[in-house]
């Protein structure tokens, strides 16, 4: 399990709302940590270009005016986000992002909207990954317990202390340090293995889950329904 203590980086959005294709970002950190433990932690606080909604400054505390005031363009946020992501893909460094296509399919969404190259770009020869998303994994070992799959409820079930929901650097540090509590708890089907082949096992779990709940909502609900497969982005 030597990936347990080695070095992995917490990513984290906060946004202006729950579309990943429409929704922009309002603020971002990468919390860098050696097992468990803080090494370095990158912020940013973007002015979106639009105004954020109040259902969605209430969750995280930034409002339109303090965006404005206070934060950056948020085509340099993307920019500089993406290329420290990329980074540390190319060290092979493992980014943990709780519920990964939502973050990091938003983030795509962002650089394309200003016309600047998208993380596949980024990784153009360098294997994709790897990506630990503990929603994901936390569904595939523990698939039929009750309740809510939030990160919040991944703290209270792994022990893990979040002081300050919502905030993206306290959300990236608690997803972290949840990832390495899954990997101590089931050994054999996450902290035994590669983060590579751990990464591939996602894309697979994540299908599968997307299949299960489509079928279940076309069954009991729409006809219609489609849940995207797509891991770690969409």
């Amino acid at each position: 399990m030597s990936w347990l203590n080695e070095t992995m980086v917490g990513f984290d959005l906060e946004t202006t709302g729950t579309d990943p294709a429409e929704s922009r970002i309002v603020t971002a950190a990468l919390v860098e940590a050696k097992g468990g433990e803080v090494v370095r932690e990158l912020g940013w606080l973007a002015d979106p270009g639009v105004p954020i909604p109040a259902e969605a400054a209430a969750i995280h505390g930034v409002s339109t005016e303090r965006a404005v005031a206070e934060g950056r363009p948020v085509a340099e946020v993307a920019e500089e986000v993406a290329t420290a992501l990329a980074e540390y893909w190319r060290a092979g460094v493992p980014v943990v992002v709780f519920n990964a296509p939502f973050d990091l399919s938003l983030l795509d969404a962002e650089l394309a909207r200003h016309g600047r190259p998208t993380l596949a770009h980024r990784r153009a020869g360098v294997r994709p990954g790897p990506v630990f998303d503990p929603l994901t994994v936390d569904r595939a070992v523990d698939k039929y317990r009750k309740g809510s799959r939030t990160l919040q409820n991944a703290c209270a079930v792994y022990g893990v202390e979040l002081a300050d929901a919502h905030r993206a650097g306290s959300d990236a540090l608690a997803a972290l340090r949840v990832a390495l509590a899954l990997g101590r708890a089931y050994p054999a089907e996450v902290g035994g293995i590669a983060p590579e082949q751990l990464h591939d096992r996602q894309v697979d779990w994540h299908r599968a889950w997307a299949a299960d709940l489509q079928a279940f909502l076309r069954r009991k609900k729409d006809p219609a329904a489609v849940v995207d497969g797509g891991w770690p982005s969409r």
